[in-house]
């Protein structure tokens, strides 16, 4: 039994981990009169529920529910948030204890941001300079000139990128390598961006892809009304793995978050078709259907 004088306890409280939990904890703590630090190594506070569509098992809008709570805690009085910020030491008793942070450098002042946008577009880091200039890429005669009319009638318009590279999707069905480096030495756009344009989209894809995509809903809604069930279905009548193409080139199968659905659940989605209310057994009929040319 310890017989000396036991440390003042602070009215101060650090909370660690900014998702929907954490936030929820900052609040409680901040009305209980407490002055609470909320740290967060992220850049931005929200976590995994910030990602999600809906939540399980009423489906209500994820960004419905912790969106007022983001408001709250960026208003409150009494809690400070620390964002890109890692613990690197924690000394002292219960109640009574110094937390050592380490915090990223984010190079702006935070007290001033208004939101404007324009460290986005200066950003030195989004804005990558290609030390060498691309070479002339190896294309044939006809994707050239097939290329050349797709940029031909988008040279006149702002913000081209994204509509020149929804036709060559259209076109392809994938971003062949050479012809995106075409496509960055002929509209002056670092391939950098553009790649990072390619890549975050689920409706491109940099590798080959089927003439026909089937896209399975794996959202909560389809998820519970049995989703999972026709994935396994399609896997099993292409004889493929989710997120590959069976060797004729016909099909890619691909699961998605959201295809905006819902009340047609579980619903897949074969190119821009979609298909609610399935079971299983109405599978091969599809596939069918789409084998024949139909």
């Amino acid at each position: 039994m310890s017989t000396g004088t036991p440390a003042k306890s602070t009215g101060a409280a650090l909370v660690l981990g900014g998702g929907v939990a954490g936030i929820q904890c900052s609040l409680d703590l901040a009305e209980g009169g407490y002055k609470v630090y909320l740290v967060e190594k992220e850049p931005a506070l929200g976590g995994h529920m910030a990602q999600l569509d809906k939540t399980f098992p009423t489906n209500d809008c994820a960004m419905c529910t912790i969106s007022p709570k983001l408001v709250e805690i960026g208003r409150h009085k009494d809690v400070e948030i620390v964002t890109l910020a890692d613990v690197e030491s924690i000394e002292g008793s219960p109640g009574n204890f110094r937390v050592k942070l380490k915090k990223q450098p984010r190079y702006v002042d935070e007290s001033k941001c208004t939101g404007c946008g324009t460290c986005t577009t200066s950003c030195p880091t989004h804005n990558m300079v290609q030390l060498q200039p691309l070479a002339e890429p190896a294309l044939e005669a006809e994707v050239r000139d097939r290329i050349d009319v797709i940029l031909a009638s988008h040279q006149q318009q702002s913000g081209s990128l994204m509509p020149i590279l929804q036709e060559i999707n259209r076109a392809y069905n994938f971003f062949p390598e050479n012809v995106l480096e075409y496509v960055s030495l002929r509209t002056g756009h670092p391939l950098a961006d553009i790649y990072r344009i390619a890549t975050f989209y689920s409706a491109f894809s940099i590798t080959p892809r089927g003439k026909h995509t089937i896209s399975i809903c794996m959202g909560t809604t389809c998820y519970v009304r049995g989703s999972q069930r026709l994935m396994e279905k399609v896997s099993d009548v292409l004889e493929v793995e989710p997120g590959q193409t069976t060797p004729d080139m016909m099909f890619s199968l691909e699961p998605v978050r959201c295809i905006g659905c819902c009340g047609l659940a579980p619903a897949i989605m074969v190119d821009d078709t979609v298909y609610g209310q399935l079971t299983p057994r109405a599978i091969p009929d599809i596939i069918k259907k789409y084998r024949d040319g139909a």
